[in-house]
């Protein structure tokens, strides 16, 4: 057995770019590469099984250093290594991409469900009826392709299956003083704040933009939050 063989049974993986037709691999620890690619670690010889560049890691081809000098402008395998693993595919374990894929599935489905409504009600669709439909487009979830570009695609996607709007409203809300401070950055977290002031008995008002279907989970936050003391309409 070769030793890239043996490294790949172990379950070690490969991070993979093609330049003017040629492959470029290298062998990762697959965890530890998508620590990496996602900015939890920043130490690339944590990923690296070995510091060679190989044109098929399965049968362990190293590159000449002719070509890789052509290719990256260096011989030096461990800048090779971080542009590989940065702008390349990274091949991920079959666990690891089921929860990937299943992670921003469920990010989508929240991102759907907060932005969109149901033009029928201007309320918003159930997670689980926006799951259903989805299931029926057939959309392939991309793991590392952000949920609400995704989101926004399976929209349009969905309209014939689901009623769906994206529609933004202008909400008015006034908070008393004594939960002000800490009401603010909840209510900063819905939308954008178009308008604002500080009153003179301490209370906050504030003229809020936000996606419609966002609008029933603010005034339970605020009201959680102010025990029932807030004021929150919908202006236009």
């Amino acid at each position: 057995m070769q030793a890239s063989e043996k490294w790949m049974s172990d379950k070690y993986t490969v991070a993979r770019i093609t330049k003017d037709n040629e492959h470029f691999e290298v062998l990762i620890k697959p965890q530890k590469a998508l620590d990496y690619r996602m900015g939890k670690i920043t130490a690339i010889t944590e990923v690296l099984v070995t510091e060679t560049i190989f044109s098929d890691a399965n049968k362990g081809t190293k590159v000449s250093e002719e070509n890789l000098k052509k290719a990256f402008g260096t011989t030096d395998p461990l800048k090779i290594a971080e542009i590989i693993l940065k702008k390349g595919t990274l091949q991920l374990t079959t666990e690891q991409r089921r929860k990937m894929i299943e992670d921003k599935r469920k990010q989508i489905i929240d991102f759907i469900s907060r932005q969109a409504v149901d033009p029928k009600t201007n309320l918003p669709h159930p997670p689980l009826r926006i799951e259903n439909a989805m299931e029926q487009i057939h959309y392939s979830i991309d793991p590392f392709k952000p949920a609400e570009e995704q989101a926004k695609e399976i929209i349009k996607l969905l309209r014939p299956v689901l009623p769906l709007k994206m529609e933004h409203v202008s909400v008015s809300v006034r908070i008393p003083a004594e939960y002000s401070a800490k009401a603010y950055g909840t209510i900063k977290g819905f939308g954008t704040i178009k308008k604002e002031e500080w009153l003179a008995d301490g209370s906050w008002y504030g003229i809020l933009e936000m996606p419609v279907g966002l609008y029933g989970p603010l005034l339970e936050k605020i009201g959680e939050i102010t025990k029932g003391n807030a004021e929150a309409k919908i202006i236009s």
